[in-house]
């Protein structure tokens, strides 16, 4: 599994730049979630592990504040668009890093892709310092303005690795937690160029190779029109 999502990430590299450049949306989710933290860390952010760092959109908006941050992704191809920081590549659920060694865990849109969420929330509270902050983020879904899921309409669901309430209930299980959803309005082109990202093609298609899997996904949602909301829920955790 794990070898499956770091090819699929190692491909997503322009598509997922291209989706970013146009939407803003994981630059968006970052600040959110940088806030979140912030405002839950007892003494502040000091040292920050961005862990799914992708192409270092969340670590840019990191840097900002913190005095370090770690860029942390399983693919190489990811962590070579990454400059000006420390860039490890690694699994969530073996960190390469001291027990309470940093101040703050930032999952921005990336837990959800693990196939073990718990494995790595205990890895990410045995390098959190006391006083320290988690913080986590994962798609609830695309929605017409009537509430009803854009997806009801194919035969195929936008499914994540991991399902949001088993990300929940992990953070839950390691951490005092407290949630909330982040909704964005968004276009049929918006959600076409998300699932043309190779790693998010996934979601409809994982069994299929990465060219065969973008293609059907284009397919599918070639006659999705208008306007919608996207919604991610955001998750943080502090110590008990």
């Amino acid at each position: 599994m794990k070898a499956v999502v770091r090819q699929n990430f190692d491909a997503s590299v322009d598509a997922y730049t291209a989706y970013e450049r146009r939407t803003n949306r994981f630059t968006s989710l970052a600040r959110l979630l940088a806030v979140e933290m912030s405002t839950h860390a007892d003494d502040g952010l000091e040292t920050v592990l961005d862990a799914g760092a992708g192409t270092g959109v969340s670590t840019r908006v990191f840097t900002e504040t913190a005095a370090e941050t770690v860029a942390l992704d399983i693919s190489r191809e990811m962590l070579s668009e990454i400059e000006s920081t420390a860039r490890l590549q690694a699994d969530f659920d073996h960190l390469p890093l001291c027990d309470q060694s940093v101040d703050g865990v930032a999952f921005t849109a990336s837990l959800f892709l693990v196939p073990e969420p718990a494995a790595a929330v205990r890895e990410a509270a045995r390098v959190l310092r006391s006083g320290g902050v988690v913080g986590a983020v994962a798609p609830l879904g695309w929605f017409r303005p009537d509430g009803t899921d854009v997806f009801e309409q194919f035969e195929r669901e936008s499914r994540s690795p991991t399902d949001t309430s088993a990300l929940q209930d992990a953070l839950a299980g390691e951490f005092s937690t407290t949630t909330g959803t982040w909704r964005f309005s968004t276009t049929a082109e918006n959600i076409r160029l998300f699932h043309a990202i190779p790693a998010m093609a996934a979601r409809l298609y994982p069994k299929l190779d990465t060219e065969e899997r973008v293609l059907r996904a284009r397919e599918l949602l070639s006659s999705l029109n208008g306007t919608f909301e996207q919604r991610w829920r955001w998750v943080i955790g502090v110590p008990e």
